[in-house]
């Protein structure tokens, strides 16, 4: 288990945010766990760590929000992610995390940009498909399995159905449990369940379903459309983090 206790000082609050993403509320934050445990320890070791922790959470918010899924949603999404987690296994050793975010991230803010072009004139958000829920499915597995970065390509994807925050919620809660139990497999796998890392996901533990909680209580207490414009702030935020974060070590 690590025992560094600036570890800890970072840890709690970024387990407590992710959770608060967790339950349902702003949910891109909940990438900002492993760019937070990155200040003290290594980005591979963060996700490894962060994984059985987002389970926790994930089954905290399946109770939560039982019955509550749009379930068309997650059938025209989860075959496509669990292919893009595939793929992210299958080239482990060739991809580059930094360019992957980045293009993620601009995409985000591109989306973000038409969102609020199209609402500034009045005019109808873009509409989803199947091939959107192909393409970016695919891309949430991918993300996800790199760096737990599955939230803005799911956002592209999900926000413009404009579903009732709690069904919104909902969805997000059983479809992230879906493909972060997945993902247990090839992180196994690929060896980054070692003791000092159980350890310490077993300590902190116990901080999960306290942001979860939060999360949950906050969610059912603002308004449709408020919840719909905090999540597309959020989104645009992370979304910038991304870009700036990315671009910063690629050049």
């Amino acid at each position: 288990m690590i025992t560094d206790p600036s570890f800890y000082f970072a840890a709690i609050p970024a387990i407590i945010l992710v959770g608060i993403a967790k339950g349902g509320f702003c949910a891109p934050l909940a990438m900002l766990g492993v760019p937070i445990l990155s200040l003290v320890i290594s980005p591979i070791q963060a996700a490894a760590i962060l994984l059985p922790i987002l389970i926790c959470m994930d089954f905290v918010g399946l109770i939560a929000y039982r019955g509550k899924a749009n379930w068309s949603v997650l059938k025209s999404m989860l075959p496509y992610a669990l292919i893009g987690i595939g793929l992210g296994w299958l080239l482990a050793g060739y991809l580059n995390e930094q360019i992957i975010k980045f293009l993620v991230g601009l995409t985000a803010l591109a989306f973000v940009a038409d969102y609020t072009w199209r609402t500034l004139r009045k005019r109808a958000i873009a509409t989803r498909g199947p091939i959107s829920a192909a393409v970016w499915g695919t891309i949430t597995g991918l993300t996800s399995f790199i760096a737990h970065a599955g939230g803005p390509p799911y956002q592209i994807h999900t926000l413009p159905l404009g579903m009732k925050s709690l069904v919104f919620a909902g969805t997000s809660v059983y479809f992230f449990t879906a493909i972060n139990s997945v993902k247990l497999i090839p992180y196994f796998a690929l060896g980054q369940f070692s003791t000092q890392n159980l350890w310490t996901t077993l300590a902190l533990v116990p901080f999960a379903p306290v942001g979860t909680m939060i999360g949950i209580f906050l969610i059912k207490r603002i308004s449709q459309g408020a919840f719909y414009r905090i999540s597309y702030a959020a989104m645009f935020l992370i979304a910038l983090k991304l870009c700036l974060d990315s671009f910063s070590k690629l050049f």
